[in-house]
């Protein structure tokens, strides 16, 4: 059973940055990045496996910056130029399998952090 813990989120006026982390508890070949809204469904922000490869939503490239470190068991997500309609609760997510494109549909994911809130004002 993989473990993970979320760290960072917080507040930030519109334009900002702010960083996530995830630590797992073993190194993952694919993992991601979740946010939702209240009655709204999880939806995939960014994704990467263990070769580095990267997928993004739409409304997030040239923004949001997937990462891992070398060990595979740290994730990170930078959020640059955020916007009060990216305020929400992220999730990361875990999988074992290296996936060649790594997929930003919550199923595909069996661990998951507690979550972290990112509030942006305007």
């Amino acid at each position: 059973q993989v473990q993970l813990r979320e760290s960072g989120g917080g507040s930030v006026q519109a334009g900002g940055s702010l960083r996530l982390s995830c630590a797992a508890s073993r190194d993952i070949h694919s993992w991601a990045w979740f946010r939702q809204a209240p009655d709204k469904e999880r939806e995939g922000v960014a994704a990467i496996n263990s070769d580095g490869h990267t997928r993004y939503a739409d409304s997030v490239k040239d923004r949001f910056t997937i990462s891992q470190d070398t060990g595979l068991s740290t994730l990170w997500l930078q959020m640059d130029s955020l916007k009060p309609e990216n305020t929400t609760m992220y999730y990361c997510a875990a999988s074992l399998r290296k996936w060649r494109s790594p997929p930003l549909g919550p199923s595909t994911y069996a661990a998951w952090g507690q979550g972290s809130q990112v509030t942006v004002s305007s």
